[in-house]
């Protein structure tokens, strides 16, 4: 559920969150787990688990430990311990799914190292942070016109500032290695605040801005997607999609995430399947193989001497030709395959069963209504008897 902000406004158009993601009902946050035990209660004599989750900014999320048992749920803002002074985030989970999520991400809960939780954030401590929020833009554009005036090849994508207002975090992407001290004296020096300056890849730079998919919905990255596996273009060749770097790449620049969704499925459809680039042996001459639909179980070849005509086959076709051709023996031609295969195929023609006017309706020519008109006058005219 979102907060009010997020509604849309008097002329319908949608007000945006003006949190920044960082409302207290949890509804428009990005990587939002759902807490499914949450209704269930604990054992007789068990303690609930002394560790919670906390999201800050985008998708950063973080366990801290609760050593003050402080009654924390989700949604609440907590002031949490960094490195020097402490950052503000929203808890996201508690209870004993945050054990869960800790495994998952082979984080130990029994970790002393685990960083703590002050308090629950005051006023004086959300101000401070809405206020930091609000300057991140402003910051971010300066910043970078600092980086082009000292020509670095980097591009800085996100600012995150801590919550107590003392330090601001700058994630940028580059190519090659930067040298950025320079640029951390100009800024220090401009916004009198510690800079700290992370690199991130190309996929996390998207996943921290989001956006819109070429499928029409967010990205998989920014909204449920935790890890990045590796997605090569042999994903796209098993497939048979067109190597095209225009409509394989995402937004990141990399390949699509989702080319790997399909992948196991089309793996397991081509174990028995014949490989592509068989060559069959018939009467009439050697033929290859110049198409393959996996899912229909049909391949198309042509003759080395006419490339240009395709005959279909089926899958069970090409594997009896293909140990024919082990025994040294030449199978028929692939006309009398294909012949075989068009007359078992089951012809089905358009049957009008509701009653429904022809589908050809409107190709017929209109019409014409003022000839129409114009003949009827004139027998109209030439039927009245002459007035005397």
């Amino acid at each position: 559920m979102a907060c009010s902000s997020c509604s849309t406004g008097k002329d319908g158009q949608p007000r945006g969150c003006k949190n920044n993601g960082t409302c207290g009902t949890d509804g428009c946050n990005k990587l939002t787990v759902f807490d499914w035990l949450s209704n269930m209660s604990l054992p007789n004599g068990q303690k609930p688990f002394d560790c919670v989750e906390v999201r800050f900014k985008n998708s950063r999320k973080e366990f801290f430990r609760n050593e003050e048992n402080l009654p924390l749920s989700i949604g609440d803002v907590v002031a949490t311990q960094a490195k020097s002074g402490h950052d503000v985030g929203v808890v996201t989970l508690t209870g004993e799914l945050v054990r869960v999520q800790m495994k998952r991400k082979k984080t130990a809960p029994d970790d002393k190292t685990l960083p703590k939780v002050y308090r629950k954030a005051t006023q004086r401590d959300i101000d401070i942070w809405q206020k930091c929020r609000d300057r991140e833009e402003e910051i971010k554009k300066r910043s970078r016109e600092i980086a082009i005036a000292l020509k670095l090849e980097m591009k800085l994508s996100d600012v995150e500032f801590q919550g107590d207002g003392s330090k601001a975090t700058f994630y940028y992407t580059a190519e090659d290695r930067v040298d950025f001290r320079q640029l951390i004296k100009d800024m220090a020096k401009a916004f009198q605040i510690r800079i700290e300056m992370r690199q991130i890849g190309y996929r996390q730079e998207a996943q921290r801005l989001g956006g819109i998919g070429s499928c029409g919905r967010e990205l998989c990255c920014s909204t449920w997607l935790h890890d990045f596996r590796s997605v090569s273009t042999a994903s796209a060749r098993y497939q048979q999609l067109a190597l095209n770097p225009q409509k394989l790449a995402g937004q990141c620049g990399k390949l699509k995430c989702c080319l790997n969704y399909e992948l196991d499925v089309y793996l397991e459809a081509l174990k028995d399947f014949p490989p592509q680039d068989s060559k069959l042996m018939t009467k009439k001459g050697l033929a290859f193989c110049q198409k393959a639909d996996i899912f229909k179980e049909t391949l198309w070849f042509s003759y080395k001497d006419e490339p240009a005509n395709w005959h279909p086959l089926t899958k069970q076709q090409v594997l009896e030709i293909l140990e024919l051709n082990k025994k040294n023996e030449k199978a028929p031609t692939l006309e009398e395959y294909a012949e075989e295969n068009t007359t078992s195929e089951e012809k089905t023609a358009y049957e009008n069963v509701v009653g429904e006017d022809s589908l050809t309706r409107f190709d017929k020519p209109k019409r014409n209504n003022k000839r129409r008109n114009k003949k009827r006058r004139n027998n109209k005219s030439k039927a009245k008897p002459n007035a005397k």
